[in-house]
């Protein structure tokens, strides 16, 4: 089993688009794929029309007073399933910090699922935490979108400095720029230099799109219902390298 974690430091980058987009394709290949919704705000829950919530809340799911498999939903697509996201995630932090080796507890949970699932996407909540250390233990792969601004690539650097500091395994890195807009000089001139500046950038870039807006309209991933779409192509090409990475 892997597990690949959207996550950044920053929000609005575009996470939950490329969680959503990824596991969609992950199980079209006919892999079967699990996507934790870890995020509070539950925004890949409402993507695939899933009621945000978990009986006991994230402290049940942590104390296993309530199994993983007890709670995971399956969705409109095949070989999909979700564990929606709950209110009560914005307290894992806490949660975390009462077990033994709190860093770990993340990772020791998903291993439960590996006889049932080949792919785990981890859609995250931006922040620098407990449950951000769970994620850098627990992940193969970490996905970091990148917004084209120089605040955003900023992130990016601290990011691999968090992660350097986090003790045991450290899971592989593939940024990516996200929302670019090739109108624009600065957007432009980002996509040309950042791969000379951190040559482990994804060569895959996710355009701006009105149909990426969508997403939140029709309420499914892009690359089901505009496959040739030029999103939906760059998000297929961002899953063929995260599997490289792998």
């Amino acid at each position: 089993m892997k597990v690949l974690a959207s996550y950044s430091i920053k929000g609005g980058v575009g996470k939950t688009t490329a969680a959503a987009n990824l596991a969609r394709l992950a199980a079209g290949e006919g892999r079967r794929v699990l996507l934790w919704d870890l995020d509070p705000q539950g925004g890949a829950t409402y993507l695939f029309r899933v009621r945000p919530k978990v009986k006991g809340g994230g402290e049940a799911l942590v104390r296993r007073r309530r199994e993983l498999v007890d709670v995971v939903k399956a969705s409109d697509f095949d070989n999909l399933d979700l564990l929606p996201s709950d209110f009560s995630y914005r307290h894992l932090d806490l949660v975390f910090d009462g077990q033994n080796k709190p860093t770990r507890r993340l990772g020791r949970l998903l291993k439960d699922l590996s006889e049932e699932y080949d792919v785990v996407v981890l859609d995250c909540a931006p922040s620098v935490s407990l449950v951000s250390e769970n994620i850098v233990r627990a992940a193969d792969l970490l996905l970091v979108p990148l917004l084209p601004s120089p605040l955003s690539v900023r992130t990016l650097n601290q990011l691999e400095g968090f992660i350097a500091n986090v003790k045991g395994k450290s899971p592989g890195v593939l940024a990516f720029l996200s929302m670019v807009d090739r109108r624009r000089k600065l957007h432009r001139d980002l996509v040309e230099e950042l791969p000379r500046r951190h040559p482990g950038l994804a060569r895959s870039v996710i355009p701006v799109a009105s149909a990426v807006e969508q997403m939140g309209v029709r309420r499914a991933p892009l690359v089901e219902w505009a496959p040739g779409s030029d999103a939906a192509r760059a998000f297929g090409e961002l899953w063929q390298e995260a599997v490289n990475r792998w």
